[in-house]
């Protein structure tokens, strides 16, 4: 046993990916019984770091010691075996087992040639009830809500007596509640002696949950800071390289008249035979920005897909500055003057194997500035490429000739929002614009939002995100189980109020008609 206060070192860590140094002699080091955040903009290196704690990748260069031993974390059996665990922001459960069943895999109790399920019962059973961790440990995973299938994958590790615990972005997936929760069970983790690393660019949550922060900021080492001697501005500074503003500046909202009536809305769900969409009227007017709250897998996905043509609708109308769209094609709803920032970017928004160039045309190629005699004018292309470029500040290898894969998922962000934006809609459609993106990131988006609702644009924003909710709306549509359960008003409406209506917990008795 090496006498150490540390209980983890990481030193001089480096990770070199073909192209590109990951972590670039970066050193973190974890006091025992302590809340660690590991603080960065996407793209800074945080999870590779924690990647290479948990033994999925190896360093080019540096050590990691234990409790001041040197170590090596060839994989991660490795990091069990000294302790360390992890919970991935994707989790690793199997759907039909039940909650003990995945808590014990792996390290299934055996007696003789059976397996000796009650001593692991009561093992989770007093873990879950040491930690506030209230878990059914007989529920399929399948039936339990993401919330809780995250509280099985911390009773795993503590099952498995992990010490040292790492959660990667935890609070993604969560509502506020679940994450108010999910922050006293980590509080009752350390209090007990768990040290744990926890990866984030949200930094109200770091303020309220961590000990000690250690920021980095394209792949280097920026600085280790005190909690308490700290403020969210100096951290965000410290994050992006640059002072950041919090508030979004809006002028008051002058609603002209309605672009988008939806009238009685109903979308089939591909995953149950329930409706994922059930009868849902609202509209957007000109110059306002209305925001779709709610937890991820209320419908909102299929709503935007029946919105934007990619699925048809079963009942109601779609009506687009008074014209019926139900049944236009994607294409047709776009030269109308719809824009689509989508939620999953690699699936709807971009073609990967296409340069960034190519990407920015995709929906006007066939328009006379870009194609004469049917052949496409490259260098009309790349001059208009250049501009978005410049004007959105999309970072890539190669610029417009940048192949879309090889950029990180924040540019590839601005360079859909460029794409859609200088499109010039009628009704621009913002699903998650900002998910994944740190503060500099989303601080320009925001605004440019707000340059449209100010251009006279209607703009539907569609949003887990409950900061940018209250932030960025004019007015809040709260969409549970399909249906549109409350219509609040970002001024007046609490976060705590906010939350209620997006659990479902209280709706309001006349919603379903909202105009």
């Amino acid at each position: 046993m090496g006498n150490s206060e540390y209980i983890i070192e990481m030193l001089n860590i480096t990770k070199e990916f073909p192209g590109i140094v990951a972590n670039d002699n970066v050193t973190l080091q974890l006091r025992k019984g302590e809340i660690h955040a590991l603080l960065g903009e996407n793209g800074a290196g945080k999870s590779t770091l924690m990647s290479i704690l948990f033994g999925l990748y190896q360093p080019t260069s540096g050590i990691i010691k234990k409790n001041g031993q040197e170590v090596k974390i060839n994989n991660p059996n490795d990091a069990n075996a000294l302790n360390i665990g992890m919970v991935h922001q994707h989790f690793k459960l199997v759907e039909c087992f039940t909650v003990l069943d995945n808590i014990i895999l792996g390290v299934e109790p055996v007696k003789g040639l059976f397996l000796s399920k009650k001593g692991a019962r009561e093992k989770v059973m007093a873990l879950s009830d040491k930690y506030g961790l209230k878990v059914n440990p007989d529920a399929l995973i399948s039936d339990i809500t993401v919330g809780m299938q995250q509280r099985t994958e911390i009773l795993k590790m503590l099952y498995r007596d992990n010490e040292i615990l790492i959660f990667d972005e935890p609070t993604a997936v969560l509502t506020p509640q679940e994450i108010e929760e999910l922050i006293k069970i980590m509080k009752n983790l350390a209090r007990e002696g768990k040290s744990i690393l926890f990866i984030t660019h949200k930094l109200n949550e770091i303020m309220e949950v961590a000990d000690r922060c250690t920021i980095l900021r394209k792949g280097k080492y920026i600085g280790t800071v005190d909690i308490q001697n700290t403020t969210k501005e100096e951290l965000s500074k410290m994050m992006v390289g640059r002072s950041v503003n919090f508030k979004v500046d809006k002028k008051p909202v002058k609603p002209g008249e309605t672009v988008l009536q939806i009238e009685h809305m109903t979308v089939p769900s591909k995953l149950h035979k329930n409706n994922a969409v059930k009868d849902v009227s609202l509209q957007v007017r000109r110059g306002e920005i209305v925001c779709i709250a709610g937890i991820d897998g209320n419908g909102q996905t299929e709503f935007v897909h029946a919105l934007t043509g990619l699925e048809k609708i079963t009942g109601g109308r779609i009506l687009f500055n008074g014209q019926d769209i139900s049944k236009a094609s994607i294409r047709e709803r776009s030269k109308h003057g719809m824009s689509h920032i989508p939620e999953d970017r690699h699936k709807h928004g971009l073609v990967l194997d296409y340069t960034l160039e190519q990407n920015m045309v995709l929906q006007r190629y066939w328009q006379p500035e870009f194609q004469k005699y049917g052949f496409i004018r490259q260098g009309a292309v790349r001059e208009y490429a250049q501009g978005l470029i410049g004007q959105y500040d999309v970072r890539s290898g190669q610029g417009p000739i940048t192949i879309a894969r090889s950029m990180s998922g924040g540019n590839q962000q601005k360079a859909i929002i460029a794409r859609e934006i200088d499109k010039d809609p009628d009704l621009l459609v913002a699903v998650q614009p900002t998910r994944g993106l740190d503060v500099g990131a989303i601080e320009y988006i925001h605004s440019q939002l707000v340059a449209q609702r100010d251009k006279g644009k209607a703009v539907l924003l569609v949003s887990l995100e409950l900061d940018e909710v209250m932030n960025v709306s004019d007015r809040i549509l709260v969409m549970y189980e399909g249906e549109l359960v409350g219509e609040l008003d970002p001024k007046t409406v609490s976060v705590e109020e906010l939350g209620l209506y997006m659990a479902g917990a209280k709706r309001d008795r006349q919603s379903s008609g909202i105009n």
